[in-house]
């Protein structure tokens, strides 16, 4: 039965399993990308090297015998998959920091009413970087997962949606140094990035809300965050303080990890290492998430459709199409669509996941390029959807292969089943409109290789024409046979 079990989650299967069911047989997973040139900006210029998109092998745990009481924990999966990659035994304390930091977070929240800490943010006149009001939660929950990775000793930069520059652990005063040689150290491997409560509006509404986040591996040791703002460095620090942040622009191809924890009627840990997806369930009884949804491949067609209509006229008129065409059954699969929309990216791409269909927060007039940010919520979502079979597009342009401008940056996003999106995608693409097509490019950088197949493998590169320093067009690559 074990063997069985291992075989069918080995090619992965869409329906839910128990907790208890042995799975993966050792198949390796190999994700290939090439190496890129970014721009991101002028004051990046002069510190400007290759961003090498890793090519990386991650295989799956085997499981050959489980407690018929617990199932298979997230702690145990973890430790089965250090066993399993050597190379990712890191990965086990920072996985163990975040589902923590979750199970507290979820317990904020539900506590919220109780507590007090409903409501804005002091007397109400906080506004975090990107000019949103604070909510309290939003404060206290970015301050529990930062503390929680903060004291791993792995991490080497925490960025974070709530915080207005990415925090340098490694000068951190805070954090206990011992005096002994390491045989290896690799205290400052990788870099976190979070938004540690998404819908935070929603919890006094009682509405699910969520943490996302996304582990890169950090490419300088060069790496100091300045107290002050960047321009007001002194000139020795500002150099590694750039080459911090440039470190944290990384595209969505180089996460070793990505997630989500969805705070609902349960709590729901979501998790890709790079070789497919799995989602755990707090058990509240014994206090750990237990796998109960095995290699989650998300429906290559859905039936629904996500997104904020409020919107509508104002968005691109590709996206206003596409949404009419699945609100009258006049779209490939010939069904009609439903509508349904949380307003909490986390709870409806957790339905989009489990459904199928499709997620969206378009491009608008009033935001050109959207509201959800690259790093912190773009990028990690893309690439869970993506290792469950899934496609995660900004309208036209894979955002796995976006080259991020600041740690802030902003992006359309549609997401979901893979043959609705390239349906989505269809419509951007029969349409013939030079702003649209300049805003688009104007998201890469000269000489970026890109995914204009959506088969993962890079086949186009953005081309620079009359060598303004901006894209004007892309062009197909000759591919080795």
């Amino acid at each position: 039965m074990l063997a069985l079990l291992n075989a069918v989650l080995a090619f992965g299967h869409s329906t839910i399993r128990t907790p208890h069911a042995d799975f993966y047989t050792a198949r390796a997973v190999t994700s290939r990308h090439a190496s890129v040139q970014p721009r991101c900006g002028a004051a990046l210029d002069d510190l400007s090297e290759s961003v090498t998109q890793r090519s990386r092998t991650t295989r799956p745990p085997v499981f050959n015998e489980v407690c018929e009481q617990t199932g298979i924990t997230l702690s145990r999966y973890m430790c089965e998959v250090g066993r399993a990659n050597p190379n990712l035994n890191d990965l086990e304390t920072l996985i163990s920091s975040i589902q923590t930091a979750c199970k507290t977070i979820g317990s904020l929240v539900a506590r919220a009413h109780i507590t007090g800490t409903v409501g804005a943010h002091g007397s109400g006149g906080s506004i975090n970087i990107q000019g949103e009001e604070q909510k309290k939660l939003d404060v206290i929950t970015n301050d529990v997962l930062k503390k929680a990775l903060r004291f791993t000793g792995k991490m080497g930069v925490i960025a974070s949606e709530e915080e207005d520059i990415p925090l340098d652990v490694e000068s951190d005063e805070q954090i206990p140094m011992y005096d002994f040689a390491p045989i290896l150290d690799e205290t400052s491997r990788y870099i976190a990035v979070f938004d540690p409560l998404d819908g935070s509006s929603n919890v006094d509404a009682g509405i699910p809300t969520g943490t996302i986040f996304g582990i890169f591996e950090q490419n300088d040791e060069e790496c100091v965050i300045c107290d002050d703002d960047l321009d007001e460095c002194d000139p020795a620090k500002s150099e590694r303080a750039m080459r911090c942040v440039q470190s944290t622009l990384q595209p969505g191809s180089n996460l070793v990890a990505s997630g989500y924890c969805l705070y609902s009627s349960s709590t729901f840990f979501c998790l890709t290492l790079g070789a497919g997806v799995n989602i755990f369930t707090l058990d509240p009884n014994i206090g750990e998430f237990i796998l109960t949804h095995p290699n989650v491949k998300i429906p290559q067609r859905g039936n629904i459709y996500s997104v904020n209509e409020a919107n509508r006229q104002q968005w691109d008129l590709p996206m206003q199409e596409y949404i009419s065409a699945l609100q009258k059954g006049e779209g490939q699969s010939g069904t009609r669509y439903t509508s349904r929309y949380i307003g909490s990216m986390v709870g409806d791409v957790h339905r989009t996941l489990i459904y199928g269909g499709l997620f969206a927060y378009p491009a608008d007039s009033k935001n050109p390029d959207g509201k959800l940010r690259l790093l912190y919520e773009a990028a990690p979502m893309a690439f869970l959807i993506e290792q469950a079979g899934g496609l995660a597009l900004t309208g036209k342009t894979r955002v796995m292969d976006l080259l991020p401008k600041s740690v802030h940056q902003r992006v359309p996003l549609v997401l979901g089943s893979r043959d609705d999106v390239l349906e989505c995608r269809s419509f951007y693409e029969s349409l013939s409109d030079e702003a649209l097509t300049k805003r688009c490019l104007s998201r890469l950088a000269p000489g970026q290789r890109l995914d204009d197949t959506m088969d993962q493998t890079q086949d186009a590169v953005a081309v620079d024409v009359d060598g303004d320093g901006l894209v004007d067009r892309i062009e197909r690559m000759a591919l080795d046979p």
